[in-house]
């Protein structure tokens, strides 16, 4: 009931607006007698994923706290894991303004944030100060104005700078709001590099004698046939993990609502049934190979069990978050 107060008073604002007055709400509130506010207790339910000891299977998607400046707090919310970024080697903007709609009637979100952010360096100055001790995953991508053919360049580069960080490392090649990115997800690119990421993966274990996991994210726009392709390429190249899946361009679900004709990539429940299809494929490509990460729509108890049903041994949310509040954490690990 507090959530929901709380909910229908931020909805009259822009969605952007609300997301900026929330983090720095967020912000404020870690470390003080007002976290109690957020804080909860949640069963214990250890799952072991790609090397990692997770304390349960529920986490938090990228794209909330982009430059992790809230982790504390939301880790006392009872995830198992939190997901921090896109980030990119350089600060950027992002696309222009508005870029952040809501699609209430549907509980559906979409965006074309651009990798708004304020740096790797940035980030990484936040998770020293955070002080987390539980798995922390750091997503990232590439300048926009850095040329698609030079985009595994600005990986690495942010590779180098958070590895001695990050329980792993989430490489997202399936934005639909950075110019061609989803390209990288095809073909010799996807070859050229995972093989780069690879390589830096190894030299940087060597380095700092730890071995962190790469997750590689991608769309839920594939056809079966790319979809095959993908998962043999994740395969050869012996990517510790998959995220399944990043926001869709496809609005069949959403036709005739508010926002439905902005671009972006859209997220929430209408991306639950397509999220959970490429899982199921791809888990059935994968036979077991390495971990799938579901992602896409969870917004109650069946939902996440529909994600681990269909082969995800680790789930995130989001959009549910925004539309149910704190407490769908506690009630998705209550019965998981």
């Amino acid at each position: 009931m507090y959530y929901s107060l709380v909910r229908k008073i931020l909805f009259q604002l822009d969605a952007e607006r609300v997301h900026e007055l929330t983090l720095r709400g967020l912000q404020r509130m870690t470390g003080t007698p007002l976290a109690f506010l957020l804080r909860q207790s949640v069963p214990t339910k250890a799952v072991n994923c790609m090397g990692l000891s997770f304390k349960n299977p529920l986490g938090l998607a990228a794209g909330l706290d982009k430059n992790g400046e809230c982790i504390n707090i939301l880790a006392a919310m009872g995830f198992g894991f939190i997901e921090i970024g896109t980030v990119t080697p350089r600060a950027q903007p992002g696309n222009d303004k508005p870029r952040l709609f809501r699609v209430s009637t549907a509980e559906g979100i979409i965006n074309r944030m651009g990798f708004n952010n304020k740096g790797v360096d940035n980030l990484i100055n936040n998770v020293k100060k955070a002080h987390f001790s539980g798995i922390l995953g750091i997503n990232i991508g590439k300048n926009k104005d850095t040329p698609v053919e030079q985009g595994k360049d600005d990986y690495l580069i942010c590779m180098d700078k958070i590895y001695p960080y990050a329980g792993y490392i989430a490489i997202n090649i399936s934005s639909p709001n950075t110019p061609e990115l989803r390209s990288l997800q095809y073909g010799d690119a996807l070859d050229d590099l995972l093989a780069a990421i690879k390589n830096k993966q190894t030299e940087l274990h060597q380095q700092y004698g730890k071995y962190v996991p790469i997750a590689v994210k991608i769309a839920p726009d594939l056809t079966e046939e790319e979809l095959i392709q993908i998962a043999d390429t994740l395969i050869r190249h012996k990517i510790d993990g998959v995220i399944a899946t990043n926001t869709t361009l496809d609005r069949s679900l959403i036709q005739g609502l508010p926002y439905c004709e902005q671009s972006g990539g859209l997220s929430g429940r209408p991306l639950q049934l397509s999220s959970t299809t490429i899982i199921r494929r791809l888990s059935q490509e994968l036979q077991g190979r390495l971990p799938i990460i579901g992602v896409g729509g969870i917004d109650s108890l069946i939902a996440a069990r529909e994600k681990i049903a269909a082969g995800a041994t680790l789930i995130q949310i989001y959009s549910g978050l925004i539309f149910h509040g704190p407490k769908l954490i506690k009630h998705i690990l209550a019965d998981i």
